[in-house]
């Protein structure tokens, strides 16, 4: 047994999930790509990447000597429709909701400590951002990633946010698990929460709750994304409202019943921000 991310892990499975991810994310890969690129030993690599082809996950090219995935994976990939209805219920609400505000929506579920992107809606004249359907992205330095967490147990947002190391990505990323926590529970208490710039300079994040493992049955939130060069003295309550009237409609469709947002009035909002988060 291994103690891997925090979590209590078999080794080999462990080792087994990592070749056929890192393998996805290339595309393809040469044996020595994936030794090196996993840190794993040589001498237990060759059994593992035999049983993964001999299992139908992984195919190996012997003209290229090229690893890339195997038909049971895209066979497992078909049978996963979880986030499918969501999406596809959420599309539709999002794509309006982008024209409208002229800007990046995002809808994203939360697996561990990060964000993964189930849709995205743009429009030509919003920011275009790097982030794509199927991207994960640590929730730490996200709105929509704090907002996801903002839907766990305090102490199980703290416990996934100390499995991993936490990177700086801008003069304004929060990395001490203390003061996140502290965002995390400003998030929970309000209903929303922002990211100002701790993702990226010059960009600005709103995002809400959408639905819960108790409600939704997946931990879901939604957001919009816009340079901070477009936000003015009333950020994000005018963002926040249409936001919400959103995240509702799509609650709607699906059925579902989570506790209702309410959008301070005016542009005053306490506790995103806390003080001991401004030097972490």
């Amino acid at each position: 047994m291994s103690e891997d991310r925090g979590n209590p892990t078999v080794k080999s499975a462990d080792r087994a999930l990592a070749v056929v991810e890192f393998v996805a994310g290339k595309g393809s890969a040469s044996f020595t790509e994936i030794l090196e690129g996993l840190h794993l030993p040589r001498s237990s690599a060759h059994g593992l990447l035999s049983t993964l082809c001999a299992a139908g996950w992984l195919d190996h090219s012997a003209s290229n000597k090229q690893y890339s995935l195997g038909l049971r994976a895209w066979q497992v990939g078909q049978l996963y429709t979880g986030h499918q209805t969501l999406a596809n219920v959420a599309k539709p609400v999002m794509d309006r909701l982008a024209s409208s505000q002229g800007e990046t929506v995002q809808l994203a579920l939360l697996d561990g400590v990060e964000n993964v992107y189930i849709a995205i809606s743009q429009t030509p004249g919003g920011m275009r951002l790097g982030s794509s359907v199927g991207m994960r992205l640590l929730a730490h330095a996200t709105g929509i990633g704090k907002a996801l967490l903002s839907m766990l147990e305090p102490d199980d947002a703290r416990r996934r946010l100390n499995s991993v190391a936490l990177p700086r990505l801008t003069d304004k990323t929060v990395t001490d698990v203390a003061a996140l926590a502290e965002l995390v529970a400003a998030a929970k208490a309000q209903g929303f929460a922002l990211d100002d710039e701790e993702y990226l300079d010059g960009c600005r994040c709103v995002a809400v709750p959408l639905t819960s493992e108790g409600g939704g049955g997946m931990h879901a939130a939604l957001s919009i994304t816009m340079p901070t060069a477009r936000t003015d003295a009333d950020w994000p309550a005018n963002v926040l409202r249409p936001l919400v009237a959103a995240a509702q409609e799509i609650r709607a469709l699906l059925g579902v019943r989570e506790p209702d947002i309410i959008v301070p009035a005016g542009g005053s909002f306490q506790g995103q921000r806390p003080t001991s988060a401004r030097s972490a």
